[in-house]
């Protein structure tokens, strides 16, 4: 039986080479009000009421918990603006994305 937590809780950011992580737990009246079976975009969680600096994207579903959302950005995103600098490995696929 999963445990919802009360309110919305944020795990610590953790990190490796590449990005930094960090997951969300929604309580479960929010969890309801959620689309179900696909990622979120910022937008979207954002009106769940998910308050975190720019650039993290909802990257994978835990499907044991599908309450908990997973986030990730790239190590070295500006938390202001959600940009990567110019010179990053993963700028150009950023400036991409962005456009879509």
């Amino acid at each position: 039986m999963p445990h919802f937590p009360d309110e919305i809780e944020y795990s610590e950011k953790y990190e490796d080479d590449s990005y930094e992580y960090r997951h969300v737990l929604l309580p479960k009246h929010i969890f309801k009000k959620m689309q179900r079976g696909r990622l979120l975009t910022e937008n979207e969680w954002r009106s769940l009421g998910v308050q975190q600096s720019r650039g993290w994207v909802h990257y994978e579903i835990h499907k044991p918990e599908p309450f908990i959302l997973l986030f990730r950005r790239p190590q070295g995103t500006d938390p202001n603006t959600g940009l990567l600098p110019q010179g990053h490995p993963l700028y150009q696929q950023q400036l991409q994305a962005m456009k879509k």
